[in-house]
């Protein structure tokens, strides 16, 4: 079996991704992007290429006969102008900065249709590491009151406008009024300016109000980029007083989905895959 190729960000989910292709004998190459080295990575087989050396990834994952390559964790959009493509790189750099300029998802989209051209079978993470998403209905803790429900719905419906809007994939709602809403700073970052809100607007530890909501954007590729729910994410979530998270039906992935089930009971907060029809 050809081992699966990685293009690695940070975080839990590439580690995900490897430790699941591994395990089921297929084996993998990751490809480290230099900056963003995940160092639980570090003991599987690959190399380190820039975001720019599209020549040198192609080449490096066909010497190690990858035949399916995924993208997987964090990488931050690059400055432009501060890239050192090598000659691949150089040749596709102005459609790049032509998809960037349109938004994420664009930019996403033209690379995964690279890849391909390419002879590359794109792959997303939750295929690669076995089932991430979590479907309809409660996951952990309570059910949601006709309140929470309804900031679920709101939130659901500004995550889905800002989406479509190729802006983020998260927003947050407390008693009818929106909080937060994501942008390129991510849903970490979100979350703590939440928890930086007054406590009048917001829940607390004590007495916790409000839900984050994560979904994809309705052009998403989905293969790439898929909403993220982490160990973090449930924290964070705390921290700023929300009473739980909800996210579409299998359209979320859940890393570690047991201990961030565990985590969200344990501090009071509820976890809610909500109808994809929402709103």
């Amino acid at each position: 079996m050809a081992p699966l190729g990685i293009i690695a960000g940070l975080g839990d989910l590439p580690v995900q991704v490897a430790k699941a292709a591994t395990e089921r004998g297929q084996g993998v190459f990751v490809l480290r992007m230099k900056g963003f080295e995940e160092p639980g990575l570090a003991n599987y087989p690959g190399t380190i290429a820039g975001v720019a050396e599209i020549g040198k990834t192609f080449k490096a994952l066909k010497q190690a006969g990858c035949e399916q390559v995924c993208f997987a964790g964090i990488v931050k959009r690059p400055d432009f102008q501060a890239l050192k493509p090598d000659l691949k790189g150089i040749s596709l750099l102005p459609k790049a900065i032509s998809a960037a300029r349109e938004g994420d998802d664009a930019l996403l989209s033209f690379l995964i249709k690279t890849f391909e051209s390419e002879g590359f079978d794109v792959i997303g993470a939750d295929e690669a590491a076995g089932s991430l998403t979590a479907g309809e209905g409660i996951l952990a803790g309570n059910a949601p009151d006709a309140d929470q429900l309804e900031d679920l719905k709101k939130a659901a419906k500004v995550a889905s406008e800002m989406g479509r809007l190729d802006i983020g994939q998260g927003a947050i709602v407390a008693g009818g009024l929106v909080l937060c809403v994501e942008a390129q700073e991510g849903t970490d970052e979100m979350l703590r300016r939440c928890a930086d809100l007054p406590v009048q607007i917001r829940g607390s530890e004590a007495a916790r109000k409000g839900v984050l909501v994560k979904r994809p954007k309705p052009q998403q590729e989905r293969r790439v980029d898929l909403p993220t729910i982490g160990m973090m994410t449930v924290d964070l979530a705390s921290e700023a007083g929300l009473a739980g998270i909800g996210f579409e039906a299998d359209g979320a992935l859940i890393i570690n989905a047991e201990q961030v089930k565990a985590r969200a009971e344990a501090l009071g907060l509820f976890l809610y895959g909500f109808p994809k029809d929402w709103p």
